[in-house]
C-alpha cells in the first residue's frame, strides 16, 4: 500500500537535502553525493520553494470562505443583483455568497451594477 507524502512532510525530506544535510541522521551529506551537485542543489531549492508556496495557499485556503476562487453561475449572479438592490452591504453579501469582499465587489463590476470597484466600499 502506497502511503502518501504531505506537503509538510516533502518540506522535511527534501529542505534538509537542499542544504547538504541527510534528513534521516541530520549528518552533512559527502561532497561527492548526487544530492550535493549544484543542478540537484538547485533543483531541490525549487522544490522547496514551490512546496512552501502550495502550504502558505493551504493555509490561506483555510480562512477564505468556503467559495473564494469558485466560478460564479446564473443563480449566483441574480441573487447577487438582487442584494444589490435592496441595498445589502458589502458584508452582508459575502457572507451570503461566502466569497470575499474583493470577489463581491469585482462581480458587481462586471455585473455593470458599479463603474469601479472603489465605488462599493
Amino acid at each position: 500500500m502506497e502511503s502518501k507524502v504531505d506537503a509538510t512532510q516533502a518540506l522535511e525530506i527534501i529542505k534538509p537535502l537542499a542544504d547538504g544535510i541527510d534528513p534521516l541522521t541530520g549528518e552533512e551529506l559527502a561532497s561527492d553525493c548526487l544530492y550535493q551537485n549544484p543542478q540537484v542543489v538547485r533543483a531541490l531549492f525549487a522544490a522547496v520553494a514551490a512546496l512552501e508556496k502550495e502550504r502558505a495557499r493551504i493555509r490561506k485556503r483555510g480562512v477564505l470562505p468556503a467559495r473564494a476562487g469558485q466560478p460564479w453561475n446564473p443563480q449566483g449572479d441574480a441573487e447577487l443583483t438582487a442584494e444589490f438592490d435592496s441595498s445589502k452591504s458589502l458584508r452582508e453579501m459575502s457572507f451570503a455568497h461566502q466569497r470575499t469582499a474583493g470577489s463581491i465587489q469585482s462581480r458587481l463590476v462586471k455585473l455593470g451594477k458599479s463603474e469601479s470597484r472603489d465605488d462599493l466600499k
